[in-house]
């Protein structure tokens, strides 16, 4: 864990790798109560038996799953302290090259692409990127934007 004193320590850091998280297992039962938060029960994430039989071998995380972990993951890489609080902003850029099965490990490596004044605070745009144990192809690369309000 990274930690920042403040905004301008953490502008000495724009371009650099900031570090990994630790390992997530995603679980059936997470991939399931996602289902059921989204209503999306499509069979390759939710009925083991026909997933076996399907294109994965297994059922697999929602892509937006995947992506909602990059807030709990990135948060286990660092913080800056001195903030009244840093808010979700968007992303500029989300693709899944490959998918996350059920029981896999995931972990989050970030870097930090630039910092730059916005009209509620600094605008964060940070590289994330989900891999997952034992794969040759990240599972979720994200660009995303914070508001770091001081």
């Amino acid at each position: 864990m990274k930690v920042f004193n403040g905004i301008g320590e953490l502008g000495k850091a724009v371009g650099t790798h900031l570090g990994c998280s630790p390992w997530h297992t995603v679980t059936q039962q997470q991939i399931d109560l996602f289902a059921d938060a989204t209503d999306d029960h499509q069979w390759i994430h939710i009925d083991p038996e026909k997933a076996a039989a399907g294109p994965f071998g297994t059922t697999i995380a929602h892509g937006y799953l995947t992506l909602s972990l990059v807030p709990k993951l990135a948060w286990q890489v660092y913080r800056v302290e001195g903030l009244a609080m840093s808010v979700n902003y968007g992303c500029n850029k989300v693709r899944f090259p490959a998918p996350v099965p059920a029981g896999s490990r995931v972990r989050a490596g970030v870097e930090l692409v630039s910092l730059a004044p916005g009209p509620n605070g600094v605008n964060s745009v940070s590289r994330v990127t989900v891999e997952r144990e034992g794969a040759d192809r990240p599972v979720c690369v994200a660009e995303t934007v914070s508001v770091l309000v001081p």
